[in-house]
């Protein structure tokens, strides 16, 4: 979308701050679109300060007709970023969706999805997992996969975003979404099937390489109604939870819950104690082992970087 420029009877001089949403972010250079006028200014911000994140609601002050300065950010409702042992990467604030766009051509990684179901659980956003390309024939290995997150109670969509996007639009309806993936599953796909006048670039998968090339640079937030809105974010290879503790992170695995607090030791971690009873429960078949290993990874990572 082209940059939308203010009234030329809006004073510049006037030190008055305006209200707006960033609808996209370039590292330290971000898109704000006007609450009241929908222009969109370019804006920096005072500083090395950086830690804004696409969907922010700030003020801002203009420095000229088409640019401006952030000035404050409102109160978030909702934060979703991820982290590794040495930083933090902001990805999106005010969702309440995350939408985790998968395919079944190239292969996804789980551990991938896992971690995007775990940092959702602890950012208090519901998720919603897509696997796109149905159309292509061999299909049946990612839809047996994802019969374990169908079983844990996570809606999973199977579609084919160049024929028939028609069953995702309900769950947007009144949502403020973000699709995350790994390049190539077809997020950009996606966003023309929903919105094609805004012509998001999309290339063709590697097949050599097994991946996706990647498209989209930074984020963007698009609107699809009054009430719905969209984000696209670049693509991801990995999606870190270091910033989680280790509370968060068990609580973040939604089939433990029932079990917490019913180990022999109050201060359990679920690795090796004795009559654990997130142990017990893999024993009954309660929970799958599956999960369990990815737990202990997680908690031994975090474990170590704390």
């Amino acid at each position: 979308m082209d940059t939308l420029h203010i009234n030329d009877s809006i004073n510049t001089q006037d030190k008055t701050r305006l209200q707006g949403t960033i609808v996209a972010a370039y590292g330290k250079r971000f898109q704000v679109e006007l609450t009241d006028s929908k222009a969109r200014i370019s804006c920096v911000t005072r500083g090395k300060k950086t830690d804004l994140a696409c969907g922010d609601l700030v003020t801002i002050q203009l420095t000229d007709k088409h640019e401006g300065v952030i000035e404050t950010i409102l109160p978030r409702k909702t934060l979703l970023y991820r982290s590794n042992a040495f930083k933090s990467k902001m990805l999106a604030s005010n969702v309440t969706q995350i939408i985790i766009v998968l395919a079944t051509q190239p292969s996804f990684y789980e551990a991938l999805l896992n971690h995007c179901l775990i940092a959702a659980e602890a950012a208090s956003i519901k998720a919603l997992v897509v696997l796109n390309k149905c159309d292509l024939a061999d299909n049946d290995d990612a839809k047996q996969k994802l019969a374990l997150y169908t079983g844990l109670g996570y809606p999973v969509l199977a579609l084919s975003a160049k024929e028939d996007i028609s069953s995702l639009r309900p769950y947007l309806q009144g949502e403020a979404s973000i699709l995350v993936g790994q390049s190539g599953m077809g997020k950009s796909t996606i966003i023309n099937a929903l919105l094609p006048n805004e012509d998001v670039r999309t290339r063709e998968v590697s097949l050599v390489l097994d991946s996706g090339k990647h498209t989209t640079t930074a984020a963007h937030l698009y609107h699809l109604d009054e009430h719905s809105q969209l984000i696209d974010s670049p693509g991801l290879q990995e999606f870190g939870l270091h910033h989680l503790s280790t509370d968060e992170l068990e609580h973040a695995f939604i089939e433990f819950r029932a079990f917490l607090g019913k180990c022999r030791f109050n201060n359990c971690k679920h690795l090796q104690e004795p009559d654990c009873a997130i142990k017990n429960a893999v024993n009954s078949g309660e929970i799958t082992p599956e999960r369990l290993a990815i737990y202990k990874i997680l908690r031994t990572e975090i474990s170590t970087s704390s």
